[in-house]
């Protein structure tokens, strides 16, 4: 048999196997799905919990605060512990410490506790994975299809959402919050297994090159000095002025997204009338609608000028967040649909755009500042949460959050065209 024809049939019979770095792309996937569950736990047990215990709901909303602050906080770093620990460790680690957030709260008697397990313990848990597993996996594994598999692994804490929301409704209306906090409990632990059996950190550790790749495309490993990188990177683009023009734009989409609707939207909902699985079924639905604009803002992104996106998203959204307060209603009218459908596909819209703007600005450092602009996604997301909780309980509804959220949005707006494109990636002092 010629060279040739050796590597025709190698390349015929690498065909016809999978790849395992697709294998580690579906553990991951399922990971993410698992530790998603929560994010449809805290607007649905709002109003059992206040019910039971009578904390208000600016004490709920607190703790929900703190969860999404260390979820952005923690992911800088995450990489830091998988490089030191391993991925497969990390992960399992993490998806337990999820599951011991969620479980433990059936035994809880004080706020204190709520904001222990739901703030500190699920917050850590969550934000040792999502972005940075993300990253993780995809740099390690994949040469090709980086941007569809970094796409479609983005989109696990929608998947989440989408499947646990209603069926958490469901339970906690018919049999309590308490049997829906364990079932989230039980969803973060039956990946454990496979994560340990399958998942693994690196594509020589099973003899493999990455895929699309060659074994010299394999990302070296890290001796040590990640939490210092990270740390050295926000130093360093804390200087330049874009850097806070992007954080100040995505920490309000963190604020209008996951810490004002998503959150809230069903208590809200509950205050008009509405079922709470009626509710959770609407917020689903943005969760499908989200994979359809996020897939189309990627598209556009690669087309258009981002800045232009970011001003057309983030005006839709304030508009649409203007006139949420006289749309509600018992049962879901054409206009709430409509609203729905809109924020669906604006919900993580930003994204694509967002990270298109770090490349431009920051060149080889773009994906160390974007997990700082996400880290500032979360801590927005934390003060809106607390924040609308607490609008809730001072005024008696949500209409001033509603309010505020639109005006936030246009703000957002302004600071994406304030932008201007750069002649080069600005250097930065990183080690």
């Amino acid at each position: 048999m010629t060279e040739v024809e050796a590597r025709a049939a190698g390349s015929g019979a690498g065909r016809r196997r999978l790849h395992p770095a697709w294998t580690i792309a579906a553990v991951t996937f399922l990971a993410l799905v698992g530790a998603a569950a929560f994010r449809a736990v805290p607007g649905v047990l709002i109003d059992p919990l206040h019910a039971e215990f009578g904390w208000s709901v600016g004490t709920i909303s607190g703790a929900i605060g703190l969860n999404m602050a260390l979820f952005g906080l923690t992911a800088p770093f995450a990489a830091a512990l998988m490089e030191r620990f391993g991925v497969r460790q990390v992960v399992a680690a993490a998806l337990v410490v999820v599951a011991a957030g969620s479980g433990l709260t059936v035994f809880m008697t004080a706020a204190w506790q709520l904001v222990l397990c739901w703030g500190v313990l699920v917050g850590l848990g969550a934000g040792s994975m999502a972005l940075s597993l993300v990253a993780t996996v995809t740099g390690r594994w994949f040469v090709s299809r980086r941007g569809l598999v970094s796409g479609v692994l983005t989109a696990g804490s929608a998947t989440g959402q989408l499947i646990f929301l209603p069926v958490v409704a469901v339970v906690s209306e018919h049999w309590g919050w308490r049997p829906a906090s364990l079932g989230v409990a039980a969803a973060a632990l039956a990946v454990v297994p496979l994560v340990l059996w399958l998942l693994r950190d690196r594509p020589s550790d099973v003899g493999a090159a990455p895929y699309g790749g060659t074994s010299a495309d394999e990302l070296p490993r890290v001796p040590g000095g990640v939490a210092r990188l990270a740390l050295r990177t926000l130093g360093s683009a804390a200087r330049v002025g874009p850097f806070w023009l992007l954080v100040g734009g995505f920490m309000i989409c963190g604020a209008t997204t996951m810490g004002l609707l998503q959150p809230h939207f069903v208590p809200a909902a509950h205050d008009h009338g509405m079922p709470t699985t009626t509710a959770a079924g609407l917020l689903a639905v943005v969760g499908l609608f989200d994979l359809v604009g996020t897939v189309a803002s990627g598209w556009l992104t690669d087309r258009l000028d981002p800045r232009l996106l970011l001003l057309v998203y983030y005006v839709g959204r304030g508009i649409s967040l203007m006139l949420l307060p006289h749309v509600w209603g018992s049962t879901p009218t054409a206009s709430m649909l409509s609203f729905i459908i809109f924020y669906g596909l604006d919900w993580v819209a930003t994204v694509p755009p967002t990270m298109a703007l770090c490349r431009q600005y920051f060149g080889p450092a773009a994906s160390v500042v974007f997990g700082w602009v996400y880290a500032s996604h979360q801590v927005g997301a934390a003060i809106m949460a607390f924040g609308a909780g607490l609008l809730r309980d001072h005024l008696g509804s949500y209409d001033s959050a509603w309010y505020l959220g639109g005006a936030l949005c246009l703000v957002a707006a302004g600071l994406s065209v304030g932008l201007r494109g750069p002649a080069r990636p600005i250097p930065l002092d990183t080690p």
